[in-house]
């Protein structure tokens, strides 16, 4: 049973959206994506956001771009945690979408990251689950030194090659 929703309102969200499904494979976490528009078939995304609760989901990740109503719609409807990932667009750069998912009325929240923050919407779901998950808390524990090594070796071959063997 999925316990995490990834949805986006068409497949140029893709690219983004995939970065968090990477990060619920990597950590062990089950989901289900989908491409569903609120805007161009309402009754599909409508059935999507009643039905995911008894799914099993426990966070939906619901990226857009533009108007950007897909995670607010999808915060309105589902009674848990919704991670919105606003797109980059080409006429206003993402600030539209992120305007629009960051700006929900009170009592529908919908947390946000970053435009195009695909791989923080994973983990942030992945950290809301293992409130309630020990082994997924040690996994992330896990994935965190993973992260901290990564940076100590690159420090490590900056003090041993200086700035240009990071030029090449």
């Amino acid at each position: 049973m999925a316990k995490v929703g990834i949805v986006m309102g068409s497949d140029s969200d893709m690219k983004v959206m995939a970065k968090a499904a990477d990060i619920l494979e990597e950590l062990g976490i089950s989901y289900e994506m989908r491409i569903i528009s609120a805007h161009r078939e309402p009754d599909v995304f409508f059935e999507y956001a009643k039905s995911a609760e008894e799914k099993g989901f426990k966070v939906i990740i619901a990226g857009a771009g533009m108007a950007a109503h897909l995670p607010g719609m999808c915060a309105a409807i589902f009674p848990m945690p919704v991670i919105g990932v606003p797109m980059h667009t080409t006429s206003l750069g993402g600030r539209d979408s992120l305007y629009s998912i960051v700006q929900m009325p009170s009592g529908i929240p919908v947390a946000t990251v970053a435009i195009g923050g695909g791989a923080n919407a994973g983990l942030l779901a992945a950290k809301i689950l293992a409130t309630s998950d020990p082994e997924l808390l040690g996994r992330l524990k896990a994935y965190s030194a993973k992260l901290r090594e990564q940076v100590m070796k690159k420090d490590e071959k900056l003090q041993d090659q200086g700035p240009a063997a990071f030029l090449v």
